[in-house]
């Protein structure tokens, strides 16, 4: 099954997954790229999920994560990324800003 990618929208508009993507050193986003086309095809098979979240490993480097949530079947809505040295904090902000999202999805209603 595919799924369709989208980055998680601050209400300012600002997308905190492309600010760290965009903060990566060519080699680190080519890998990146790599893993968020991957999942676009329905392979999820690096992603570990808990607590309504997925963290997708990429084994290069400092041990790089996107994390990402599912919205429904298809759709999958890209929160942030870090490396190993920084997962708690990454993991928190990605729980925080999922939460953020549900709740201004459900106002919307």
């Amino acid at each position: 099954m595919q799924h369709e990618i989208r980055e998680l929208l601050l209400t300012d508009g600002s997308s905190p997954y492309a600010e760290w993507f965009n903060s990566l050193s060519a080699d680190v986003a080519a890998k990146v790229a790599t893993s968020k086309l991957r999942m676009s095809m329905g392979n999820l098979s690096n992603v570990e999920w808990f607590r309504g979240i997925g963290e997708c490993k990429i084994d290069f480097g400092a041990g790089w994560r996107i994390y990402l949530a599912k919205d429904g079947l298809e759709i999958i809505v890209l929160l942030g990324g870090g490396s190993k040295k920084g997962q708690q904090r990454d993991i928190d902000r990605a729980l925080a800003l999922w939460d953020d999202y549900k709740h201004r999805k459900k106002e919307q209603k």
